[in-house]
């Protein structure tokens, strides 16, 4: 096992250098330069879309906008945004923020040419039922012969959206923050190939079971479910970390600062170095967490969003395009100075969710861990919810949508390897399958903007003479 976590380790170390580096920030700003910023300038569109205003029954489509967004923020807005960003502070410092940040906003642009291709390049899958996704964006908007480029995404997209993360941080904090506190260790067991402690597998098995309760009705109830789930986690953690914040507000300008002096010195920076340098390893580590957190470019939420009922592409890459900004932006903000603020990022040696929750004892003594516990309990549920769909449109794609439930099997049994396997080994997995999903999703984008683009203008013109009197 350990011949494997370190080959797993080089090889998402390798395939996150200059080329993906390119790809995922250089695209972006491709997108960003040539929609000439329509992120920023139509924002206040966007959010009128999300309401509802131009919601249609008759629409095709599964979900209506709203459920959409809350399908993709369902898996964005989850454990990335509470460990991914602890493990950024640990290896970075504060500066990773900083490059979070800057992959957030022109991860927006790729939000929305990725989502308005899902959309405007939708296909049936073999039961005949409209589907969306970088596979059939590459199928139907650059043809037939693309079909491997559609395929290897697939392929990618089924390990890439495995809750083995999510897993094994929810594992985590219930070891940390309600077990081992109260004199509740486990024992080791040796398997030979991985050694783990029992209780870790009996809170995997739990999992496993809740999880599969609901995983089976498809996206109708995920989307409803997460509707519902998205908007009370969200309220409930900003709660909470403006507590934080408020508790230690006179230092918040010190870490802003901080924040953008360290992206360029990396002082804190103890990882390795990329480009030459630790600032390439820090821009390197900013860019792989929050594409881990807020999935620009990766290929996923076009997924949640080609199930959309609409008929205007354009409409739902406008929603999509807010994901990044709600996830990264918002809410990866605030965890971060959470942990900043309260300085467990210097006093502390643990990692992933384990620092956040440090953050939250030393704001809240005696019950911090335990808001963050509750947090962390539905921030990781609804992200559980979200990828299986993804996973089972992947499969579905490959060999036929009336064997792609076959995905929620080996699904849910990933659950409980992700909860006895360590932390390292399982974000060097799911960031190698995120960078060889990016690859063909990416690609196609690039090689679509100019429809994108058409449809953009016609959209644009229509918008304006419908507001003329």
């Amino acid at each position: 096992m350990e011949l494997f976590n370190s080959f797993i380790r080089d090889f998402a170390n390798w395939i996150w250098g200059m080329p993906l580096l390119f790809l995922l920030l250089g695209g972006g700003i491709f997108f960003l330069i040539y929609s000439r910023f329509i992120p920023f300038r139509f924002f206040g569109h966007a959010v009128n879309v999300l309401r509802g205003k131009y919601d249609k029954d008759d629409d095709p489509g599964q979900i209506n906008h709203f459920e959409a967004l809350s399908t993709a923020l369902a898996a964005t807005v989850g454990m990335g945004n509470i460990s991914g960003v602890a493990v950024a502070i640990a290896i970075g410092g504060p500066g990773a923020i900083f490059w979070m940040w800057i992959s957030a906003i022109v991860g927006t642009a790729t939000k929305y040419f990725t989502c308005t291709l899902a959309v405007l390049y939708r296909g049936k899958d073999s039961r005949g039922e409209i589907q969306g996704g970088p596979m059939y964006v590459i199928r139907e908007g650059l043809g037939r012969k693309w079909t491997p480029f559609a395929i290897m995404f697939a392929l990618f997209g089924m390990i890439g959206c495995l809750p083995v993360f999510q897993a094994n941080q929810l594992t985590q904090a219930f070891r940390d923050i309600v077990f081992q506190p109260n004199g509740i260790e486990g024992e080791i067991v040796d398997a030979g190939f991985l050694t783990f402690r029992d209780i870790d597998m009996y809170i995997g098995l739990v999992i496993l079971l809740f999880v599969g309760l609901v995983i089976f009705g498809g996206i109708k109830r995920i989307g409803k479910v997460a509707s519902k789930m998205v908007p009370a986690m969200v309220v409930l953690y900003f709660i909470s970390v403006f507590g934080i914040i408020l508790i230690h507000w006179e230092d918040v300008p010190y870490f802003f600062n901080l924040i953008f002096s360290n992206a360029f010195t990396a002082d804190n920076y103890n990882g390795d170095a990329a480009f030459g340098g630790i600032l390439g390893g820090l821009i390197v580590l900013g860019t792989r967490r929050a594409a881990f957190s807020n999935e620009a470019g990766i290929g996923t939420a076009p997924m949640a969003h080609g199930a959309a009922k609409t008929m205007e592409p354009v409409r739902e890459g406008l929603v999509a395009m807010l994901g990044p900004f709600i996830d990264t932006i918002v809410v990866c903000t605030l965890t971060g100075l959470a942990i900043l603020l309260t300085g467990v990022w210097q006093t502390s040696d643990s990692n992933g969710v384990t620092l956040t929750a440090a953050a939250f004892q030393e704001a809240f003594p005696g019950f911090g861990s335990y808001i963050l516990m509750l947090c962390i309990l539905i921030f990781a549920i609804t992200s559980l919810f979200s990828y299986s769909y993804y996973g089972t449109k992947c499969l579905g794609f490959i060999i036929g949508a009336e064997r792609q439930h076959w995905y929620n099997y080996f699904y849910v049994v990933s659950i409980l390897f992700g909860a006895i396997s360590t932390l390292e080994a399982i974000i060097s997995l799911i960031d190698s399958a995120f960078a060889l999903m990016a690859i063909p999703t990416m690609i196609s984008a690039v090689l679509l903007s100019p429809k994108v683009m058409q449809v953009t203008r016609k959209y644009v013109a229509e918008l304006k003479a419908s507001s003329r009197p």
